[in-house]
């Protein structure tokens, strides 16, 4: 029950990956507590060609991990204060990873309280980067584990359908040039918990299979 996913699922162009990954759960075990949220939101960043991605500045200290095995995870932190949590996809030198944007809370996200003998449930916030990242206590501690372990951190298939999926440009990347524009960022139609709902109509998820496959600094994006 919730195997982590293995390096072959990872090591495959990284938009298919950013597809097949919603719906999927993130688990996060803290001592002999599991927390659980379905992935609802990604964005794919697809290599060094790519201006929106971090692995465009090169071979960097920070970037390293994004040119290593597949399967790991890229934690970096934006404004000294908030941590982004990312998969490292294809294969080594690569450059390429998917955002994980945003998490709808499944399991162990939130505190049971009562109130005149009706149970209320609160629950942190997962519709962002940094918010799921917080709720999850993901760090930079993280920073190039391997999700493929299963142990502390990890991706797991779900038994729920993803759902039909919607496709539209990333967020805060418009420094990127004409990679601003890419229809790189997926999320679940209709989900509440997505981060940023779609202003206009969404275009549909072949938008994203027919776009740029192979190889791909701010706040949403590796």
């Amino acid at each position: 029950m919730h195997d982590a996913l293995p390096r072959t699922f990872y090591d495959r162009p990284t938009l298919q990956v950013a597809r097949e990954l919603l719906g999927c759960l993130l688990l996060r075990r803290v001592g002999g507590r599991l927390q659980i949220g379905r992935i609802v939101e990604t964005e794919a960043y697809v290599g060094v060609e790519d201006l929106a991605c971090h692995a465009s500045k090169g071979l960097t200290p920070r970037t390293e991990v994004m040119f290593g095995p597949p399967g790991r995870a890229y934690v970096y932190l934006i404004y000294g204060m908030h941590h982004c949590f990312n998969v490292v996809t294809e294969g080594p030198g690569s450059g390429s990873a998917v955002l994980i944007r945003a998490l709808e809370p499944v399991s162990g996200l939130g505190v049971a309280g009562g109130g005149k003998g009706k149970p209320n449930t609160w629950a942190p916030r997962t519709d962002g980067p940094a918010r799921l990242a917080k709720a999850l206590a993901i760090d930079r501690g993280f920073n190039r584990w391997d999700l493929t372990r299963g142990e502390e951190l990890w991706v797991s298939e779900s038994a729920q359908p993803a759902g039909p999926i919607e496709v539209g440009p990333r967020i805060g990347v418009d420094y990127a040039g004409a990679w601003a524009s890419k229809p790189f960022r997926l999320w679940l139609r209709g989900n509440p918990w997505i981060s940023h709902p779609p202003r206009r109509a969404a275009k549909p998820m072949v938008e994203a299979t027919d776009a740029k496959r192979s190889r791909k600094d701010r706040l949403d994006g590796p």
